[in-house]
């Protein structure tokens, strides 16, 4: 059965000032890796059985409807600003309405160079194809809004990253590839018409209740700061949240040097080319503020009384600390076992966050243990965890629920450790794909994992700590 995915392409039908047109570039020897069957079927693709699937996924094929571009933007980069970016390795195929009735986008990353490649081979290699796959579809798992994975191919062809690797190639599916640095662009640009454009696209596509470019600024922060409360209650460091890497969707993007911790400390960094911490763990809800104060200012333009607009964009990006805040206290209360977690609640959540700190103890595991009776086995200071948890147990006595029920739900058993990552890449360098459909089976399940991947569980020994990961570029 011949694949068939029904594109109704609507960024394609924006001016070209938005993107460039451009066909996928084919590769030697195409090769399916994954194909995510249950989000096809959530899409309306039919033809899952398709032999051509390879073909279709690597660029050497172009699906029927598709209109094939490379999007637009510009962005501040380690706060630095970039004029113009864009996409220099992927490809929007099109966009398709899924069973739900929303609208995706469905990108190929890795598809070869485009007018915004900067010189750039516009490939993809291997392991971060797989570490995108495998860590977005986890997320999706544990119910973090972001981008999927609908498949992954070789290429049959090399990559140079200081060495030759197997190329690949990602298929992505996002709510839409809309960044702050897509508005950032038109703004700098000084095209405010585009600029208009690009609003009014954006509230049809994501915010249609929004009256104006404030409803519109303060809907994305609501979401931006629910979704960094979430990425910070599984201990999710992200690595790179430039301006172009931050949507107007609210849904993570770009995996490239992302990382889970394993040791709990707000100060952990896994970028490599995050020299000062600027995107470290407990960095993340300074940053989003920072991009926020971005997107409104790219705002500006599209008010009538610019004095007055910088003057309520501004009480809005203010207010959103508090709303980090408040989504702080709300998911790690539940990861104790409060259901309405009160304010004064926050002082003791942060006294276990200090005991796990100074004892090192796994961010994962303890607040698993929480809900399995034996988080004080994860602490060096027992006496310190028998302290704290005689005042948790006074207070949990207030809940009017089942709180082990809710931290089972909240805290997952499963993550995908950077040392599992790598050793799943390593064995796929060399050939062997099982490790990679194994960790994604397992992760699929985060909460609930079956007792055969209990050693998934498993912090990594001194030798299989992985200090720092890398873009992939």
């Amino acid at each position: 059965m011949t694949l068939h995915i029904p594109f109704d392409n609507s960024y394609a039908r924006l001016p070209r000032d938005f993107y460039a047109p451009q066909a996928p570039v084919p590769v030697k020897a195409p090769s399916l890796i994954a194909f995510n069957a249950p989000l096809a079927r959530s899409l309306n693709i039919t033809g899952a059985d398709d032999p051509q699937l390879a073909a279709l996924f690597a660029g050497n094929a172009l699906p029927a409807g598709a209109e094939p571009l490379a999007q637009l933007y510009a962005g501040h980069q380690f706060g630095h600003w970039n004029p113009q970016l864009g996409d220099g390795r992927a490809v929007l195929l099109g966009e398709t309405l899924g069973a739900d009735g929303l609208r995706r986008d469905i990108q190929l990353k890795g598809s070869g160079p485009t007018p915004f490649s900067r010189r750039g081979d516009g490939r993809a290699w291997l392991g971060p194809v797989l570490r995108e796959y495998v860590v977005s579809e986890a997320m999706h798992a544990l119910g973090i809004p972001t981008t999927r994975a609908l498949a992954a191919t070789r290429t049959g062809e090399e990559v140079w990253r200081e060495t030759a690797l197997p190329g690949a190639v990602l298929t992505r599916v996002a709510a839409s590839h809309i960044r702050v640095g897509t508005f950032q662009a038109f703004a700098a640009r000084r095209q405010h018409d585009l600029l208009r454009r690009l609003y009014d696209y954006t509230v049809d596509r994501h915010y249609p209740d929004a009256r104006d470019p404030l409803d519109l600024l303060n809907a994305v922060i609501a979401r931006q700061a629910d979704l960094v409360t979430r990425w910070l209650s599984v201990g999710f460091i992200h690595g790179v949240m430039n301006t172009d890497n931050c949507t107007l969707s609210g849904e993570t993007i770009d995996y490239g040097p992302c990382a889970f911790m394993d040791v709990y400390n707000p100060e952990t960094v896994f970028s490599s080319i995050d020299r000062h911490g600027r995107y470290g763990y407990g960095s993340q809800p300074d940053i989003i503020v920072w991009n926020m104060a971005q997107l409104a200012t790219a705002l500006v333009p599209l008010m009538p009384d610019e004095e007055g607009a910088i003057k309520a964009f501004t009480q809005a990006v203010h207010a959103m600390p508090g709303l980090i805040r408040a989504g702080w206290l709300r998911r790690f209360g539940a990861k104790i076992g409060l259901a309405d977690a009160r304010p004064e609640d926050a002082a003791l959540i942060g006294d276990l966050l200090v005991l796990m700190d100074r004892g090192q103890a796994d961010f994962t595991n303890t607040f698993r243990a929480l809900a399995e009776g034996d988080a004080r086995d994860q602490l060096t200071d027992r006496g310190g965890f028998d302290t704290w948890a005689e005042q948790w147990n006074r207070r949990l006595d207030e809940e009017p629920g089942d709180p082990v029920a809710l931290m089972r739900a909240t805290n997952p058993a499963i993550i995908p450790r950077n040392h599992r990552i790598e050793q799943m890449i390593a064995a796929a360098v060399a050939g062997d794909d099982a490790p990679f459909h194994r960790l994604n089976a397992a992760l699929a399940n985060p909460f609930d994992p079956a007792p055969e991947d209990d050693d998934l569980r498993r912090p990594p020994t001194p030798s299989e700590v992985v200090p720092a990961t890398f873009c992939g570029t």
